[in-house]
């Protein structure tokens, strides 16, 4: 059994899989994801499980050197914005390294999706909840 907090084998799978600057999304429960891009489906009901509780796990295990969001996240949604900053702080902190992030409009965001090697999907239902990551190197 894995000793790290992440269980999921499909998404332990898509981070051990992914090359420097591969990218990949986690959504909220409503963001249109592509057909020929891969869904790994989290949501069991409405919250469950979070946005930011996914992202914390995920980044448990991922490298990560930058970020996409949505613009509107910014203002539609300001106090689930700043959590997801300030675990990007955090994330910069435990690796010693710079994370870039980027704003696009929200329908730049969904067809910037279109690239994810795979969109985990949340039960999460605060709007515009969604990230790209850009995956970095350990070294």
């Amino acid at each position: 059994m894995k000793k790290s907090t992440l269980l999921n084998s499909d998404i332990a799978h898509l981070v051990s899989a992914l090359g420097h600057t591969d990218e990949y999304t986690i959504c909220d429960a409503g963001l249109p994801i592509p057909q020929h891009v891969a869904r790994i489906d989290l949501a069991l009901t409405h919250g469950v499980p979070g946005f930011l509780e996914t992202v914390r796990v995920v980044l448990t295990e991922s490298q990560i050197e930058g970020i996409i969001l949505a613009e509107e996240f910014v203002t539609v949604s300001p106090d689930c914005h700043e959590a997801l900053i300030q675990e990007i702080r955090k994330e910069e902190t435990r690796s010693g390294k710079l994370i870039s992030i980027q704003y696009l409009s929200h329908e730049e965001f969904k067809e910037r999706t279109n690239d994810s090697h795979a969109v985990i999907r949340t039960g999460e239902c605060t709007p515009y909840a969604n990230v790209i990551f850009q995956a970095g190197v350990v070294f």
